[in-house]
């Protein structure tokens, strides 16, 4: 019996995560083997405490909130390759968005898995020529007095500002709910992580939308 798309998607992104688990902690179990130098096991217990159940919440609130949005294949490629909220994620949803297709549909799934292995793709390609030729020059840009250091500072509110506007143009009456439920919680908890604000501000965005519709419905009877 042939397998389907899915099952081979789930099977190797399970395959690469596990490999890429081991080969991050490899290289510093390998430099410590070398080297000979443990860390003494109550520091490392101790700083364990303090960040595990931070990470461990954050990864289970990211894999919920990302993969009914971007898919099985993309929200894989996602989490091996890394910096999924300032990029994967608003490449994927630009992607579908450009081809006309939701999220959770086959479609969408094949487009946001191409555009999550594309970004990559390119970041990896940007990032190594950028080093190359502007390590040089970069710490002219982004120095205190430099004229482009508030354009440095502004690259991810200008990304993600691009990305909202078009929706808001669209569909304004389904911001004001996720907007104001962003906001609020970061007046009440300034230092809430972007991980967990992102699940707050989908689910009121998800029961705003539903509320709406509703609430239209109803004027169309």
């Amino acid at each position: 019996m042939e397998r389907s798309y899915f099952d081979k998607v789930h099977t190797w992104g399970r395959i690469s995560c596990v490999l890429t688990l081991l080969m991050l902690l490899g290289v510093p179990l390998a430099i410590t083997l070398h080297l000979n130098a443990w860390p003494p096991l109550p520091g490392l217990l101790k700083g364990l405490a303090a960040v595990l159940p931070m990470f461990w919440s954050v990864a289970v609130i990211e894999t919920l909130s990302y993969a009914p949005i971007i898919g099985s294949g993309a929200a894989y490629l996602s989490f091996v390759t890394g910096n999924i909220a300032n990029l994967k994620l608003p490449c994927a949803i630009a992607a579908m968005k450009s081809a006309n297709v939701r999220p959770g549909s086959e479609e969408g799934e094949v487009i946001s898995t191409i555009a999550v292995a594309s970004s990559a793709i390119a970041t990896t390609a940007l990032l190594a020529l950028g080093a190359l030729l502007l390590l040089p020059v970069l710490p002219f840009l982004t120095a205190e007095g430099s004229p482009a250091a508030p354009a440095f500072q502004q690259v991810l509110p200008a990304l993600f500002g691009a990305l909202l506007a078009g929706y808001l143009r669209r569909h304004w009456r389904l911001s004001f709910a996720p907007v104001l439920a962003g906001v609020l919680a970061l007046i009440f908890a300034p230092t809430l992580q972007v991980g967990v604000l992102i699940p707050i501000t989908v689910i009121v965005s998800l029961l705003g939308a539903q509320a709406y519709w509703k609430l239209q419905g109803q004027k169309i009877k």
